[in-house]
């Protein structure tokens, strides 16, 4: 392998500068070239490829998004499609691609590795960290710090108005984002994807607290756990049980800004490793990481297999709520 390609695609998270800045100098120090795919897959059919450099990639690390850009293509859905992008990659002599985003990204280079026996490596990045084979992908780290930052700010301005809140956080088909967020603010109820939760159990569970002897409340609601979400919550909440309800939807801040040291750390460990994936043969995989390190994964597991919440943190969440 003489020159390998990168891309980015899906939505952005924090940490995505930092693979690819990984990924560049890892293939200069190997000797190879490297060029980077603008826009994803609909760049990679129009033949937005440029060649790269060391200095390419110099003082990104800390930037938030994708300089790389991101895109949707229906064009890639098509076989005729992903043909015209094996194409331009094999014209330019590139023989490998290393695709960093989350599973829909993998999905569509499981077709190129598939359908042209093009060699593909993925690097998780998604905030939501619903990726199967690896403990936490990158952006997760920064996307629950942020959060975390706009609920610790809002138990403030509940307890100084005796006021209950509703915080929406981003996750329409995973609780991960949540059920961290929930433990970590302390939070008196948390409502995830996975765990069916109706209004009246919320507005028992805020009556309960108040019994209790508490005076304000937080609770966490990922946007995918209530149908719609916080808003029409807060509705039903107040209907229920009669008390003054504020919702706030964090919304897009969780994806951007500068990323944190562990996701920074992260997304430089996988870039590195999914450079030496395609140097050593290990094609058709993702890099993840877990308890014994950096791991391999096949790209179908990843969207085959469903990776679970901790049901711990919510037995947790629960037992601290009191």
């Amino acid at each position: 392998m003489e020159h390998i390609g990168i891309l980015t695609s899906g939505g952005d998270a924090p940490g995505m500068n930092a693979a690819i800045r990984a990924v560049v100098r890892t293939a200069v120090y190997e000797g190879l070239r490297i060029s980077a795919v603008y826009r994803g897959y609909q760049g990679l059919i129009e033949g937005d490829i440029v060649e790269m450099g060391a200095r390419s990639v110099a003082n990104i690390i800390q930037r938030g998004g994708t300089v790389l850009r991101t895109a949707r293509s229906k064009a890639f859905m098509e076989s005729e499609g992903r043909a015209v992008a094996a194409r331009n990659l094999r014209e330019r002599d590139i023989d490998g691609l290393v695709v960093i985003g989350g599973d829909g990204s993998f999905r569509g280079a499981y077709k190129l590795f598939e359908e042209h026996a093009f060699p593909v490596v993925g690097i998780p990045a998604t905030i939501d960290n619903d990726i199967y084979g690896t403990d936490v992908a990158i952006g997760f780290n920064t996307a629950i710090n942020v959060a975390l930052e706009a609920v610790d700010r809002l138990r403030d301005t509940a307890a100084s108005h005796d006021r209950l809140f509703l915080v929406e956080v981003m996750g329409r088909h995973s609780g991960h984002i949540a059920l961290h967020v929930g433990v970590a603010g302390g939070a008196e109820a948390i409502l995830l994807p996975e765990v069916h939760t109706d209004a009246d159990e919320v507005a028992d569970m805020i009556v309960a607290a108040q019994e209790r002897g508490k005076t304000s409340s937080i609770v966490i609601v990922a946007e995918g756990a209530y149908q719609g979400g916080a808003m029409n919550l807060q509705a039903r909440v107040r209907e229920r049980c009669g008390y003054e309800v504020r919702t706030v939807i964090l919304g897009h801040t969780q994806r951007g800004g500068s990323p944190s040291t562990r996701d920074r750390v992260l997304a430089s460990r996988m870039g590195y490793h999914a450079v030496r994936s395609l140097l050593e043969g290990h094609h058709g995989v993702m890099v993840g990481v877990d308890k014994r390190g950096i791991v391999h994964v096949a790209l179908k597991d990843v969207w085959e297999l469903r990776k679970e919440i901790d049901w711990e943190l919510i037995e947790l969440a629960g037992v601290l709520a009191i």
